[in-house]
């Protein structure tokens, strides 16, 4: 097999469908593969080659995931979110050295002034309404210099995305042909594929999870892909009566939205039944997992994935094998161990999880400091530190602990956050939490939570605190929990645990005060 995107396409079903969209006509696999000989040879006559870097941004939607597809076999695409302010395109666009900018005709961007500023090539894309979802022509300057005519292979980089830089400058992460035809393959694997199944996709497409799982892995099987045009749960299930999904994948946020709207759904939810649910990106709390479980009738697949890892890593795998709440799964594609955080060896037990496989980005560019903390060479392979930590059990499954940033260390204690979000889900009137660190000025950081209640449902801060206390080592506590009517999540819809003490006003100065309250509110001295 050929490891490239036109690779990954060439035999599929000319006439099968390929891309859909609400009240659109579908785009067949013979009309994407047209597609992309025609821009292939619009992007040659614009001075575009194999290895000029083209910037995408577009809304969400069937447009943006045959842009990313088509342009992506024939130059390297960088998927940006529409929603930045101009600085911030400035900066991404200088940072990827962008040679053309893919805006959509009909909206005036924020990114345009960006690129224009920095002499980019703005190419603007147009599409029918009445037209095949995704089907779309483009409009630019008549050249942006001469270009030879060849085409990616499987080492040409053919994705390039920036990791969230919540603490640090944003790295830059290429992924190969191969790295992305690699996990697509594997993701199609994990979930059985085939051309009868359809995808309901709800993430965002300028990130890794939407662009590979939702996508490439429903093109990789000869499946079919439903674009939204965004998430939104109140429209969630007429998109589902109208697409006819088998399978839909989301970050927990949206699927706990999704259950708050199922009861008054069950007419849908009957009339389409789902082959199964998927959710990555974010750890799931097993009482989620359940409650869709039972609601939807289908497994709930939860994977593990980042962007260096082109998304998968593990994955729960389908029925009849076991399903794991609280787990991320076996190893489904890459090589999965343990390493020691701070040597570099394997180990047993809990520590960093570490990936090694064809679908592992080569190295961050530009950044030789970060490839030299993040690989390093043991048993023959050479492995990749996911910043996660966590410990294989013995059947295989993988239970992470938590980020390595995150984990909460209170006076030497470390305190996994995950293992806090999942008490405190257990209580009857949370809909959802997020444990995070505070600063403390002699422990160094203590334990905050900040919960949503559920609808209909009352608590009080020292009520979970003493929920909490019950069921979990006193230094586990939460000491200050802020009940909120939304907590903040970053631009893919996951709960942001970085910076949140922040955000929320709870500094080092403040708590001292605070913590005198809450444990006067705990009755402990």
């Amino acid at each position: 097999m050929i490891a490239t995107l036109a690779g990954l396409l060439a035999d599929k079903d000319t006439e099968s469908p390929a891309i859909g969209a609400p009240g659109r006509p579908w785009l067949t696999y013979g009309g994407l593969r047209s597609l992309s000989l025609v821009l292939c040879r619009q992007l040659r006559r614009l001075g575009i080659g194999a290895q000029d870097r083209v910037a995408i941004v577009l809304p969400n939607g069937p447009e943006m995931a045959a842009a990313f597809i088509a342009i992506a076999q024939n130059a390297t695409t960088a998927p940006l979110n529409p929603a930045y302010r101009q600085e911030e395109f400035a900066f991404y666009l200088e940072d990827l050295r962008a040679k053309a900018l893919v805006v959509a005709a009909s909206i005036e961007s924020p990114a345009i002034a960006a690129a224009e500023a920095l002499g980019i090539a703005v190419l603007r894309l147009e599409s029918q309404a009445d037209g095949p979802a995704g089907l779309f022509t483009l409009s630019g300057p008549d050249a942006c210099g001469t270009t030879d005519r060849a085409e990616p292979g499987a080492g040409s980089t053919a994705l390039i995305l920036h990791t969230s830089g919540t603490t640090s400058r944003p790295k830059i992460v290429p992924l190969l042909q191969s790295n992305i035809v690699a996990s697509a393959r594997h993701i199609a694997e994990t979930l059985a594929l085939t051309p009868a199944d359809r995808c309901l996709n709800v993430m965002p497409l300028f990130h890794i999870h939407g662009l590979i799982a939702a996508v490439s892995a429903s093109l990789s099987a000869g499946a079919s892909i439903w674009c939204a045009q965004g998430f939104d749960a109140l429209k969630f299930f007429g998109w589902m009566k109208e697409a006819q999904p088998s399978w839909y994948t989301a970050v927990p946020t949206m699927h706990q939205a999704i259950l708050s709207r199922a009861a008054r759904n069950q007419d849908v939810i009957d009339a389409v039944p789902l082959r199964f649910l998927r959710s990555s990106s974010a750890s799931l709390p097993a009482q989620v997992m359940l409650s869709l479980a039972e609601t939807f009738k289908a497994p709930v697949i939860e994977a593990y994935g980042m962007t260096e890892a082109a998304h998968q890593m593990t994955s729960n795998p389908l029925p009849p094998r076991t399903q794991k709440p609280g787990s991320v799964g076996v190893a489904a594609g890459p090589l999965v161990r343990i390493a020691h955080e701070v040597e570099n060896r394997l180990i047993d037990g809990t520590g960093e999880v570490v990936i090694s496989g064809a679908n592992v980005t080569p190295g961050y560019e530009g950044n030789p400091d970060a490839n030299a903390k993040s690989f390093f060479e043991a048993e023959g392979h050479r492995w990749f530190r996911t910043g996660d930590q966590g410990a294989l059990d013995g059947d295989g499954y993988l239970h992470l602990t938590g980020r390595l940033k995150e984990i909460i260390n209170r006076g030497g204690e470390k305190i996994s956050p995950l293992e806090v979000d999942g008490v405190l889900m257990d209580h009857p009137a949370i809909a959802q939490v997020v444990a995070f660190a505070v600063p403390h000025p002699k422990l160094g950081e203590e334990v905050a939570a900040a919960v949503v209640l559920r609808d209909g449902h009352s608590a009080t801060a020292r009520e979970i605190r003493d929920f909490a206390a019950g069921r979990m080592a006193d230094f586990k506590v939460p000491r200050h929990v802020v009940i909120l009517a939304e907590i903040p999540k970053g631009a893919t819809g996951k709960l942001q645990r970085i910076g949140l003490a922040e955000k929320l006003g709870l500094g080092a100065r403040d708590e001292p005060e605070v913590l005198q309250q809450s444990n006067a509110d705990r009755g402990s001295p």
